[in-house]
């Protein structure tokens, strides 16, 4: 047997899912429509967390602009 054969097995959609990329929010399984997310409320709900100050990139602080004085 080769190893395409093994590999594609009894239950290839077993595979398949197994393997299939989840949604960030609840672990549902992705909708290409929604991806990485399983849904619009899901991709609303993560919006909300980076809009919110949730989520943060981690990096050094800087001051606002607009805050500096401005230098001749």
């Amino acid at each position: 047997m080769t190893p395409k054969a093994r590999s594609e097995g009894a239950n290839p959609k077993r595979a398949k899912s197994a393997k299939g990329p989840r949604c960030p929010i609840c672990g549902k399984p992705a909708v290409q429509d929604y991806r990485p997310f399983c849904s619009r409320a899901c991709a609303d709900e993560d919006l909300g967390r980076w809009l919110g100050g949730r989520y943060v990139v981690p990096g050094e602080r800087v001051a606002p602009q607009g805050d500096e004085e401005a230098e001749d």
